[in-house]
């Protein structure tokens, strides 16, 4: 989605609502703001519990694989103690 907007006072800018929405930016969000040549880019600081639910998910691990790592460091933590 492409919009044009204009700079207001104090030189603040207002994100459209329609774009908000579909960045899923919500009042209080975090935004990383970078400047670059002649742009502006504006990229949004998600919250690492938000990240957790719907971020992409790139490792995959199954509860056996799991459970044996548990167990291994179980057994290393009690060699050493």
């Amino acid at each position: 989605m492409k919009t044009e907007i204009k700079v207001g006072k104090k030189l603040t800018i207002r994100i459209p609502k329609g774009i908000a929405e579909e960045l899923n930016i919500h009042e209080g969000d975090r935004l990383l703001l970078i400047a670059k040549e002649d742009k502006i880019i504006l990229k949004v600081i998600r919250d690492p519990i938000w990240l957790a639910i719907n971020g992409k998910k790139f490792a995959k691990i199954s509860l056996d694989e799991i459970e044996k790592i548990s167990e291994e460091e179980q057994k290393e933590y009690e060699s050493t103690n």
